[in-house]
């Protein structure tokens, strides 16, 4: 596979690309056509927070299989487009949590000592120490907006230096901030309350801009510490109220616009400290980062789970050896009642019943999904089924049950419209054997595998004859066969492994007996 990368990124990870014997080539200074051409062939894309990936981008990657973000925004990823492209979107939000969390702890440090002020100072030979009254940690109280890993992480860090932790975050129960020490509070009284406020939210558009001068009175006599995304504060309103002593100091970290203009107001006042995105900036962040974020493409050229997708299913590593033999039965189980369903699809219910009920069935039902739309999409994968589904008006239910009757594990898929419906069963024989064991509730054993005829007919003699004489008239060698009937004389349905295709005049030559009923043919395993 090729990996195409654009933004600087550690030797570390695109030492573990090579050595999985992929194809990696670096493109830091493409934009524009340029890096719609270099990625028109790429599988997989990494990047920073230097590229933009657009819809555009997304037109242009016929090939792309994921974009792997080195940290953690991912504002910078049209995620939507990504979905509709079925393009997996995977960041790194561990790798630098810890480098994160301490620059945010050194920024409080900083911005309540004046540390860069005096260092400047008395570098330029001032001995200034009368102009530098600092304020202690101890006994404040510390207001935190997101209360995500980076948050969480500063917490626990300042609650052990003796602070009182408040944090405001929808997302959050009430007992996980309460491990971690902290009071959950609403926006407007977190700022009231804080002494120093650090911020780390993400940047959506519901988050952008959302601090700004009415807010910055909220925290009057406080201090600001943003080491998240830029954006979020309004750096005008911020450095007004430094200014103006509402504020007694900020430190920034990221700003809505880098690098930062020469001409910024923020840095035309000794009271804001500024880092240039320093956040991450460790050797062990930057490894680490790098690491997670080619493993995860890895594992996406794989067909393997994606630890931090954030458009797509996931499976828990320590399971997914147990539920990875039912990914292929339910794809399968879904595009064989896709194409034996006559209409369009309305509605489709994955059920599990037996030992496998019990395990995160997530992305199993995902990858149904994508054998019934299979055969009408031209592209479509496990990340985007869901989503198509939705776009479609397909109503899609999930049920599970530890009961099984004659398997130890079954997963049925079945898709229907007003007018009828078709059920598809499959299960795992010993040593991870898949087989479809009932087709609209007919007992069956076929192999799903390559190609199947399905066809339905009266229970008769002759019929089967007739079946395998026609095939053998146009050449079809038949594999195997399975045979299944609701009573003696009744309705039968036998399915047929074939090793060739099974052209439309053998069908139709099939359908004009009358004791045929009807002629599927279906391709699977991406044959044709």
């Amino acid at each position: 596979m090729k990996v195409l990368v654009t933004d600087p990124i550690a030797d570390a990870g695109l030492d573990v690309l090579r050595d999985a014997g992929h194809e990696v080539e670096t493109g830091y200074e493409l934009e524009g056509d340029d890096l719609l051409e270099a990625v028109s062939d790429a599988h997989g894309l990494i990047v920073r927070s230097g590229t933009e990936v657009t819809e555009e981008l997304f037109e242009a990657a016929e090939e792309l299989v994921i974009v792997g973000r080195a940290g953690i925004g991912v504002d910078n990823i049209d995620i939507e487009a990504a979905t509709d492209h079925g393009v997996i979107v995977a960041n790194a939000p561990e790798g630098n949590v810890r480098a994160a969390a301490e620059h945010t702890v050194a920024m409080t440090f900083a911005t309540a000592r004046s540390i860069p002020q005096a260092h400047i100072r008395l570098k330029n030979g001032e001995w200034a120490k009368s102009d530098y009254l600092g304020a202690e940690l101890d006994g404040k109280t510390l207001g935190v907006v997101g209360l995500g890993r980076v948050g969480q992480e500063v917490a626990k860090k300042l609650d052990s230096l003796g602070m009182d932790i408040v944090a405001f975050d929808p997302y959050i129960s009430e007992e996980r901030a309460s491990r971690i020490g902290a009071e959950l509070v609403e926006f407007e009284p977190c700022l009231e309350r804080a002494d120093f406020l650090t911020i780390h939210t993400p940047l959506t558009p519901e988050t952008e801009g959302m601090i700004g001068a009415e807010e910055l009175d909220l925290l009057e006599g406080g201090y600001l510490v943003n080491v998240g995304r830029g954006g979020i504060v309004q750096e005008d309103a911020l450095a007004a109220k430094v200014e103006d002593g509402t504020l007694a100091g900020a430190a920034l970290d990221v700003f809505a616009e880098e690098p930062l203009a020469a001409d910024s107001p923020l840095l035309e006042h000794d009271d804001v400290i500024v880092t240039p995105h320093l956040g991450a900036s460790t050797e062990a962040a930057q490894e680490n980062v790098a690491t997670s974020t080619a493993e995860q493409v890895a594992a996406a050229f794989l067909e393997e789970p994606v630890a931090n997708a954030l458009n797509a299913p996931s499976i828990d590593e320590s399971a997914f050896p147990r539920v990875k033999p039912y990914i292929d039965i339910a794809e399968t189980a879904g595009k064989v009642a896709a194409q034996l369903l006559e209409g369009r699809t309305e509605r489709v219910e994955v059920s599990y019943e037996g030992e496998i009920a019990d395990e995160d069935l997530e992305f199993v039902t995902a990858s149904a999904l994508k054998g019934v739309f299979e055969p009408l999409e031209w592209q479509v994968n496990a990340v985007n089924a869901p989503q198509i589904a939705e776009d479609r008006g397909v109503e899609v239910t999930e049920s599970k049950t530890r009961q099984a009757a004659d398997f130890q594990s079954l997963i049925s898929v079945t898709v229907g419209n007003g007018d009828d419906e078709i059920s598809v069963d499959g299960t795992l024989f010993a040593g991870e054997d898949p087989r479809i064991v009932r087709i609209d509730g007919y007992r069956v054993d076929a192999i799903p595998h390559g190609k199947m005829v399905v066809t339905r007919n009266t229970d008769e003699p002759g019929v089967i004859g007739l079946i395998g004489s026609v095939m053998g008239e146009y050449d079809v060698n038949i594999a195997g066969m399975f045979n299944a009937r609701e009573t003696i004389g009744g309705e039968a349905l036998t399915v047929y492994n074939v090793d060739g295709l099974v052209p439309e005049e053998a069908k139709r030559e099939l359908n004009e007996d009358d004791r045929i009923l009807g002629v599927d043919y279906i391709v699977l395993n991406g044959q044709s």
